[in-house]
């Protein structure tokens, strides 16, 4: 490696192929411990194929080449285990809200769609308290813990308040509700 392709580069440069000399040369009466030592002028990364150490930088790049796996989007079980126990968080939940929707399907609605939105908080639970969920993570933990808990809590919600005979009656929706639609 050149220490003008390095310096270009913004690479670190060992003290032995720095140009001191006058002609470019390095000059022969520096000490050992120096020449051992490394200057760094800008932040580097690994090297790329060739070996040379390419410059960082905090700019995002103009084409986005792949995306960043997901905080705890590894595997939820060791690679040796077969393919649906790798990825049991998102199986569990699918069978779950795959249940549900079979129960609004034979006309069961509120425990199909009360099991649906309990499938999601259980999503949000497992976001939480398990490090490694497979492709039940998608986002941030955070955004996926939030996503996962407000859908839930408001399928929940709709599914108890469902007529005829809900199981949940607020109030002051009845009398929104009063004032919005009228019978003239």
């Amino acid at each position: 490696m050149r220490a003008g392709k390095a310096q270009e580069s913004g690479a670190a440069v060992p003290a032995a192929e720095r140009a001191d000399g006058a002609d470019g040369e390095p000059d022969p009466a520096g000490d050992p411990e120096s020449e051992a030592d490394i200057v760094v002028r800008d932040a580097i990364s690994a090297p790329d194929v060739d070996g040379v150490p390419r410059r960082a930088t905090r700019r995002f790049p103009l084409f986005t080449r792949d995306t960043a796996r997901p905080e705890g989007g590894g595997r939820a079980a060791p690679r040796d285990a077969p393919a649906p126990a790798r990825q049991w968080p998102v199986l569990a939940v699918s069978a779950a809200v795959g249940l549900g929707l079979l129960l609004t399907a034979l006309d069961s609605f509120r425990v199909g769609t009360l099991l649906i939105g309990l499938a999601l908080l259980a999503g949000a639970v497992l976001r939480w308290l398990v490090p490694d969920v497979g492709m039940l993570a998608v986002r941030s933990r955070f955004t996926d813990i939030a996503t996962y808990g407000v859908l839930g809590t408001a399928i929940v919600l709709l599914a108890m308040m469902v007529q005829p005979d809900p199981w949940l009656v607020i109030p002051f929706l009845k009398d929104t509700l009063h004032f919005t639609v009228t019978n003239s």
